[in-house]
């Protein structure tokens, strides 16, 4: 899946450049390109503008904010510094100071107060509640055993003084937040005009330097899903920003979104060539059938447990992602050599155990021909290769229709679906006739109306803007190239089988050189281990080689042909602490 893109343009002054690159390295999600413009007066005064404006509408809604919220914390905190002076209650700080005797303050637990103490010193008690004592000591408290409290640094009074004239701030700024906050509309609609101006400007000004200086331009696409946390981010830099939908003209970089499985597969998208930002993205479809065309080739469980265990053991080396990758095309050749039964080149539909538990039978007959009456028999594995070609090419021919009805609507796309319905529809007929599903008569009705509507679509309402009879001669053309390009496509997918025919029988011979070297005396079981490890070996890399080129072979051109592919697209790149160079 191809995500969707956003198109930023960044206007700033060369002397910011370093600064707003390091910025964007820091959130790792733009990829960037940039140019420069001239300074002038003009431009100059436009970005002084623009800037000032950012900084004021900045003030009202992030830095009013931000005080309003140290007022309230300021609030919150006189709170319960009033709760804590609140047992003290009120006294005169004055006529105290004029008695000249220092008090002492204390709180202690109620179960600790000792009762002789104000036999001993001079001791007022001032309240007690919640099993707590709270009491000052009049003139000396020498010797006395507890820690003496600090002071309080106002009275109960003074506090709640404070804080009425606390909420009195409070109330006065709110309102006057609130009253900046209305020329708020007025502030953005003069700070959009500016930007107007100055990116019309730029737009028709040369690309020579001035003595003065330059202006940087920057242009970089990201992932729209990321648009909030990216607008606010560039709200906060010195830069004037714009920000569009990406279209296919403005070529965006290609990013997609996949799932853990299909993921693995990017790496051979990417080596034909990524799509267009208004074509489709084939790993999907490669993730399978290049899974299935490598399995198909190797063709022996056996190999693939060797494939296995060198993804596993090679997985530091070849890295997390390619190890699964290799470690899942080994399992995909277990499941398809078990159905092929073969085993290092050995047929294991005949072992006693395999029959016994019966599971010979969901291998493909080893024993039997595919029998198309008429036309003779085949070989089972020949037959399948041929029916995953078909298979192929049809999903390309669908998925090819259904890109262009997406990008030029259904009209526009109709000589696209009259070949679609005659490929996929012809085979779909021919198989419910071959399996006896239609009788004979019905698949000549079925066959009749698949190719009348199909001749419609491809001969005559292919361009509905143009001469019928232009569109009689493309189609006429059209229907020689598909015709003869559609057969030499789906021969090309007897390789599946010539390949995997060859990988068995090449080590069903280093099998036979064993068994006969091996009835040598004693040197003889050395040489049967030594033709089985080294004849398998080359057998598995020479079979691992050809499995990897030809399915790949068989997405790059059939599928992509077909499909209507074209790798011209770019990866996405964004500018990052590790990616710094893109």
């Amino acid at each position: 899946m191809i995500d969707r893109m956003t198109r930023y343009s960044f206007i700033l002054l060369s002397q910011q450049k370093e600064e707003f690159l390091r910025e964007l390295q820091e959130l790792g999600l733009v990829d960037i390109t940039r140019s420069s413009k001239p300074v002038d007066d003009t431009s100059s005064a436009l970005l002084s503008g623009i800037e000032s404006l950012k900084k004021e509408i900045k003030d009202i809604t992030e830095g009013s904010d931000a005080h309003l919220r140290e007022l309230r914390a300021a609030l919150a905190g006189q709170l319960g510094e009033r709760e804590e002076l609140r047992p003290w209650g009120s006294w005169d700080r004055s006529m105290l100071a004029e008695t000249g005797l220092p008090l002492h303050f204390y709180k202690v637990d109620a179960k600790r107060f000792n009762e002789q103490w104000p036999s001993q010193f001079a001791i007022q008690k001032v309240s007690e509640e919640g099993g707590r004592v709270w009491f000052v000591i009049v003139g000396s408290n020498e010797g006395f055993p507890l820690r003496e409290l600090p002071a309080p640094a106002m009275t109960l009074a003074e506090s709640t003084a404070a804080i009425e004239e606390r909420e009195r701030e409070i109330a006065l700024y709110s309102k006057a937040l609130k009253d900046r906050s209305s020329e708020l509309p007025q502030l953005r609609s003069e700070l959009a005009a500016k930007q107007d101006e100055l990116s019309r400007y730029l737009a028709g000004a040369t690309g020579e330097d001035a003595a003065a200086g330059s202006l940087v331009v920057f242009e970089g696409f990201a992932p729209t899903d990321d648009t909030s946390t990216l607008e606010a981010a560039f709200d906060r830099m010195p830069v004037v920003w714009f920000a569009d939908s990406a279209t296919v003209e403005d070529k965006p970089p290609i990013r997609f979104r996949n799932k853990k499985f299909v993921s693995m597969f990017e790496v051979l998208t990417d080596m034909y060539g990524r799509p267009s930002y208004d074509g489709f993205d084939p790993t999907p479809f490669i993730s399978i059938f290049f899974t299935l065309f490598f399995a198909f080739c190797m063709g022996d469980a056996g190999y693939g447990l060797v494939i296995i265990l060198l993804g596993f053991l090679l997985r530091k080396m070849l890295g997390k992602q390619t190890s699964a990758l290799v470690m899942t095309l080994g399992v995909a050749t277990v499941v398809i050599g078990f159905f092929f039964h073969n085993f290092f080149s050995m047929d294991i539909s005949r072992w006693g155990f395999i029959r016994s538990l019966g599971l010979n039978k969901v291998m493909v007959p080893s024993d039997s021909k595919f029998v198309v009456p008429g036309m003779g028999e085949y070989d089972w594995n020949m037959v399948l290769a041929l029916v995953c070609g078909v298979i192929h090419i049809s999903l390309a021919q669908f998925t090819k229709a259904c890109v262009e009805t997406r990008n030029k609507g259904f009209l526009g796309s109709l000589g696209t679906w009259g070949w679609t319905l005659l490929i996929v529809g012809g085979v779909a007929v021919g198989a419910l006739g071959l399996l006896k599903v239609f009788d004979s008569s019905v698949t000549k009705i079925a066959i009749i109306v698949v190719g009348v509507v199909s001749a419609l679509c491809i001969f005559f309402l292919r361009d509905l803007h143009k001469n019928p009879l232009i569109n009689f001669g493309n189609g006429l053309w059209e229907t020689y190239n598909t015709a003869t390009g559609l057969l030499s496509d789906v021969l090309s997918y007897l390789r599946l089988y010539a390949l995997g025919l060859a990988g068995g029988l090449l080590g069903g011979a280093f099998n036979d050189l064993a068994v006969m070297v091996r009835g040598n005396g004693g040197l003889g079981w050395v040489w049967f281990v030594v033709l089985l490890v080294v004849g398998h070996v080359l057998n598995i890399a020479m079979s691992g080689l050809s499995a990897f080129v030809h399915p790949l072979r068989l997405n790059f051109l059939e599928f992509f042909k077909n499909a209507g592919y074209e790798g011209t697209g770019r990866k996405y790149a964004p500018l990052a602490k590790e990616n710094t160079n893109n």
